[in-house]
């Protein structure tokens, strides 16, 4: 058997290539210096000039290298997550995405020497990288099939079309250009496209790009938690900074105040998407905060949300009143807006003029009449709502009522035949009664204007692939606030984790107390009760509080306990 000598360094595969008998030394010192020549691979050289079979070296590599081996015959090219990193990485690495498990992502390669084409790879998807051998001709046929099969869609956009996306400022003519949109060079700008795309196809809400003196961190809100997604290196932190103050139109030479913007991404002629910027100037740099507008959310239909039937009932019949309060109260993040305008969908018609004042308006909708609310310049929600009621206004919707000028308006459009929705900030629905005495409003006018209450909290949807059937002991669940003669058929889940979830949550629900006014109660408003008295007497007519809608939610197999006392715990 050969051994190699030493005044030629083989790698670790050209060694063991030698030391199997596969090529002779004499032979391996030229393949290597013709490979290097043609700057390609020592496999791909052996394997195209036909000089070792492919599946043999694949083999040996996995033996000297420690690595599984895989036939690529057993893959269907059509599943591969060939869009996780781009098709220039994939061609200059020889490699291929083979599968997603959680944050791992596991990769085809034929080359086990090549490191920096696994940096470049993690760097690029996020993910941690794991290495499965794979054979060299085989490699190129599927590199090339599933290439072929990627749907070109703007849902699955890859990396090789982010220089080209369409992103602009929001507030900005479209037609308009700025040459200053150039100056970050092209991996940063390919980055940033990747950043704010990736967020839009995972669902999140919110991206944070948080400065430290070390490190700089990218988080994304996915069904209201926060998790990291990315770390770059510090020392470009301030270039992918300016780059998004660029896109939406910033002062990149400021960063002593917060600044703020608006970005717009065009996925298709038909869908846009808008990003909500914020800058604030921290120790180590700005951090910079992206809310995602996407105007979709508010169009998911009202059997979407979570109401149990007695209460999509009850907010389907105040929303159609034609004059009234409708108040959602909850904090912020807890899904208000969209339940508003799930609602102000359904009432979109032809024949309805409807006027909203909002604080910025995040969700834009064709056929309603929106307008931000500007304090700096004059255009409070009082003047907002002044201006409405001299526009003969059917629907008004108050982004939030802050201040008893606010509130007395809208009562009052409430009770001269118009209906009005509008958020407060409080943790229930008797509490929001008891805000507005608090604020100036008189008890007569709470009773006559106001037609339902709506406290809301969001929850996380158990993922129905992985969710398992959790045991707890009895004691614990009454405790928690079952009732003891459920107990023998009530079958609780908790969250598992898998490839198509986040840590064993997929989606959120809606957890409601929806409250009308019955006439015991607006008896007790007008004497004075407290909120815990209106509270007592809302369970006593059957209305459920945040906590039981919460548990009914766990009944159903919905959401777990872990949630509901997160989101209800007081």
């Amino acid at each position: 058997m050969a051994t190699a000598t030493t005044d030629f360094h083989f790698s670790g595969l050209a060694t063991c290539l030698i030391q199997e008998g596969l090529i002779s030394e004499k032979d391996a010192k030229m393949h290597v210096q013709e490979a290097q020549k043609n700057k390609v691979s020592l496999i791909s050289y052996l394997v195209s000039h036909k000089l070792v079979d492919s599946r043999t070296i694949a083999i040996k590599a996995s033996t000297e290298f420690g690595m599984p081996f895989l036939d690529l015959d057993a893959i269907d090219p059509r599943s591969l997550p060939i869009t996780v990193i781009s098709e220039k990485l994939i061609r200059k690495y020889n490699t291929l995405p083979l599968m997603k498990r959680g944050k791992t992502l596991f990769v085809g390669i034929s080359d086990p020497t090549n490191p920096q084409g696994l940096d470049d790879i993690k760097f690029q998807s996020m993910l941690s990288v794991e290495t499965v051998l794979v054979e060299e001709s085989k490699l190129h046929r599927m590199i090339e099939s599933a290439l072929e099969a990627v749907d070109t869609t703007m849902s699955d956009l890859i990396d090789a079309d982010l220089d080209n996306l369409n992103v602009h400022a929001g507030d900005e003519d479209t037609t308009k250009s700025d040459v200053n949109a150039d100056i970050d060079d092209a991996p940063i700008v390919r980055f940033v496209n990747k950043i704010l795309l990736d967020a839009i196809k995972k669902g999140a809400s919110d991206i944070h790009l948080e400065p430290y003196e070390k490190n700089f961190r990218i988080r994304y809100r996915s069904d209201g938690i926060l998790h990291q997604i990315a770390s770059p290196p510090a020392n470009i932190a301030n270039r992918i900074i300016s780059r998004i103050k660029v896109m939406s139109k910033m002062d990149i030479a400021e960063r002593r105040v917060p600044q703020d913007g608006r970005i717009k991404m065009l996925l298709s002629k038909t869908r846009a998407i808008d990003f909500r910027v914020n800058t604030c100037p921290t120790l180590f740099g700005e951090k910079v905060v992206l809310r995602i507008l996407d105007p979709t959310s508010a169009q998911i239909g009202i059997e979407r949300l979570g109401f149990e039937p007695e209460q999509e009932r009850l907010y389907l019949e105040a929303i159609n009143k034609p004059y009234g309060l409708v108040l959602v109260t909850g904090p912020t993040g807890s899904g208000k807006t969209v339940s508003l305008y799930t609602g102000l969908n359904i009432l979109n018609k032809m024949e309805c003029n409807i006027s909203t004042a909002e604080d910025p308006v995040e969700i834009t909708v064709e056929g309603i009449n929106q307008v931000n609310v500007n304090v700096k310049s004059g255009l409070t929600f009082a003047n907002a709502l002044r201006a409405f009621l001299r526009q003969d206004p059917d629907i008004i919707m108050v982004g939030e009522i802050r201040d008893l000028e606010t509130a007395e308006i809208a009562v009052k459009a409430a009770q001269t035949g118009h209906l009005v929705l509008s958020t407060l900030h409080t943790n229930d629905a008797p509490q929001t009664l008891n805000r507005l005495m608090q604020m100036g409003i008189e008890p007569f006018n709470i009773v006559s204007a106001v037609n339902l209450i709506m406290a809301q909290r969001l929850a996380r949807r158990l993922c129905e692939n992985c969710k398992k059937q959790a045991a707890l002991p009895d004691k614990a669940l009454i405790d928690l606030g079952f009732k003891e003669d459920e107990l023998k058929t009530l079958k609780i889940y908790g969250p598992v984790g898998c490839e198509s979830c986040t840590n064993g949550y997929k989606g959120r629900v809606g957890i409601y107390q929806v409250m009308t006014l019955s006439e015991k109660m607006r008896g007790m408003i007008l004497e004075g009760a407290n909120a815990m008295q209106l509270a007592a007497q809302a369970l006593a007519e059957g209305i459920n509080d945040l906590r039981q809608s919460g548990l009914n939610k766990v009944r159903m197999g919905i959401t777990s306990i872990e949630e509901i006392e997160r989101v209800t715990k007081e």
